[in-house]
């Protein structure tokens, strides 16, 4: 179970693949980070509670990573570590920890602008779970 990276026009996709809704979205918001900066060397010094709400799973995972996404755009926090503590269809409650961004110690890899809707979507398989998402670069 993991991730995979999807060919996409000038954007980043990724395929996520778990046994459970909770680690799918655990899991995305890590692939997110992983394209934006190496978090291997993070240490996850600081942690913050995270609650959204959607209308259905694929636009929870979306306003989920969107808000994520958030933490880094405007407040400078890479995140190496997601705990998903409770999740419905319609609301995913969890805690990140991070680090402040240090240019001195921190590569960055890739600007995501954006989380989009284009092509989303999360599914139940015989397997577990599949979502796809597509990340403006």
């Amino acid at each position: 179970m993991g991730y995979e990276l999807i060919d996409h026009t000038a954007d980043i996709g990724i395929r996520v693949t778990e046994k459970s809704v909770e680690e799918l979205f655990k899991t995305a918001a890590i692939a997110m980070f992983e394209q934006i900066a190496d978090i291997s060397n993070l240490t996850g010094t600081v942690t913050k509670d995270i609650h959204v709400k959607g209308m259905d799973l694929a636009d929870l995972l979306i306003n989920w990573l969107r808000e994520l996404l958030w933490c880094w755009s405007i407040d400078s926090q890479l995140v190496s570590h997601v705990t998903i503590t409770e999740i419905t269809a319609y609301e995913v409650r969890g805690n990140i920890s991070w680090d402040p961004f240090d240019p001195e110690r921190h590569e960055i890899l890739k600007d995501i602008k954006a989380v989009t809707y284009h092509g989303a979507a999360v599914e139940q398989t015989h397997a577990g779970w599949q979502a796809t998402v597509i990340f403006d670069v």
